[in-house]
């Protein structure tokens, strides 16, 4: 156990929606005007508001999540990653507690951190002490240690608001931000846009972080932080060992959802990480042992890939020699026949898979997901378990019957497709629930 004093809290909100990103990334934003190394997270399994985290800090922004990273890997990487930093702010998912143990107050309570409460007051006045009331009442340990208003629409409006919650709560007003400021991301299907397409400018974090300063008390948020304290490395074992593996990571504006810890992990345990871009390159990164493709937005960029027919036949050559392939979401969608838009257009990509990905007009998958694979596989032996997430607006058509099913799935499903060396999915896989996998991982990597 190593203690350190990195001052850490929550931004939690009333629900989906009240302000909790604007808020985050304001206070990000101004903390580091000040001049503090802010070290950003974000509860849950989201990809987009870590990458916008990581655009205005300059620091990687971590997935923190009970259930699907499980406990221990939890508490090991916000203690790890916070000691980095100056300040460690965490911003959290939906309402303060939805999501049963992956919520926010779980996970405040979890880490003995203090919460931020964000509540959009629009068309609102005494009613929002009683919000603030319930809260501070729900999860005695999650505690509500200060109250930020969003959308205040005057100066009577703030003086109606916070008199009430004064006078019947004991959470404390550190802040507002007004109606009037006028900051927005751009959204789309899957939600924001993300901080690889630099989304925000910088005249617009500087706008940001202004106002957070000029409305929101920062002193009182860092008399209000918890110092963070913990399960670390030791010195001696925080350097990770001699590289055994090379593994490429597609990684550009098309595949950018990852979990930056899963990519910790393989380091860990012996990967040499090597970045290439599909969109770009024209084809693999020479001398690698394995392949990895994360989710994004393929879709989106689904001409400029099907274009791209030198990165397209180095990768058919890849899979067709038998090289190992780990694909998930955008990456699956990659290795399929191509992508049908929403717009009827079909954009032929790799092939691998005898099928191909349709776009829908409505959401065609969502939530947790726990596997356990049904036969050895890139990630071990059979009955490995894994946790992660699911989320697309994608479907495929029926896999024909030489493609293995190798993932039994919690919601009695079965996923996972198997081709020669090829293991590919819709779901987005956390290794820290199960960290032996990457060795599994690297070891079918280097079979010949």
């Amino acid at each position: 156990m190593t203690i350190h004093n990195t001052p850490a809290f929550v931004i939690s909100g009333t629900s989906s929606g009240s302000g909790k990103t604007t808020v985050s990334l304001g206070l990000m934003a101004a903390f580091k005007a000040r001049g503090f190394d802010v070290q950003p997270f974000k509860c849950g399994p989201d990809f987009i508001d870590p990458g916008l985290h990581t655009l205005i800090t300059g620091n990687v922004s971590r997935n923190l999540d009970l259930w699907m990273a499980g406990e221990n890997f939890t508490e090991y990487s916000f203690y790890q990653n916070a000691s980095s930093g100056d300040i460690a702010i965490v911003e959290g998912v939906m309402g303060m507690f939805d999501g049963n143990r992956s919520s926010s107050g779980s996970l405040s309570a979890f880490l003995q951190l203090p919460n931020i409460l964000v509540l959009d007051v629009r068309s609102m006045a005494e009613s929002a002490a009683a919000i603030v009331k319930g809260f501070e009442t729900f999860h005695p340990q999650a505690a509500v240690a200060g109250v930020i208003l969003n959308r205040i629409a005057s100066p009577r409006h703030l003086e109606l608001v916070s008199d009430a919650i004064h006078k019947h709560c004991k959470a404390e007003i550190i802040g507002y931000l007004p109606r009037t400021l006028e900051f927005s991301i751009p959204s789309r299907h899957l939600g924001l846009h993300t901080g690889d397409e630099a989304p925000i400018s910088q005249d617009g974090i500087e706008l940001l972080a202004e106002s957070v300063e000029q409305h929101i008390d920062l002193d009182r948020i860092l008399e209000l932080s918890r110092p963070a304290h913990g399960r670390r490395l030791d010195p001696e074992n925080a350097t990770p060992p001699s590289p055994r593996c090379r593994i490429g990571v597609a990684r550009d504006k098309a595949f950018c959802f990852y979990y930056e810890d899963n990519f910790d992990i393989l380091r860990n345990a012996g990967a040499e990480l090597v970045f290439f871009s599909p969109l770009t390159d024209s084809s693999l990164p020479e001398n690698i042992d394995g392949l990895y493709l994360g989710g994004g937005y393929p879709e989106l960029y689904a001409e400029q890939l099907s274009g791209n027919t030198g990165m397209l036949a180095s990768l058919r050559n890849w899979i067709e020699n038998d090289r190992p392939v780990y694909a998930e979401c955008g990456g699956f969608m990659y290795l399929t026949k191509g992508i049908m838009d929403k717009e009827g257009r079909f954009h032929p990509l790799v092939g691998a898979y005898p099928v191909r990905a349709r776009m829908q007009t409505r959401r065609a998958s969502l939530g947790y997901r726990e596997i356990t694979t049904i036969k050895p596989s890139i990630f071990g032996p059979e009955k490995t378990v894994l946790r992660g997430h699911e989320f697309h607006y994608s479907t495929i058509e029926e896999m024909t019957p030489d493609v293995a099913s190798i993932y039994r799935v919690n919601n009695d499903t079965q996923e996972g497709y198997q081709y020669r060396r090829v293991l590919g999915g819709y779901m987005h896989l956390h290794f820290g629930y199960s960290p032996d996998v990457a060795s599994a991982f690297i070891n079918y990597c280097l079979e010949k």
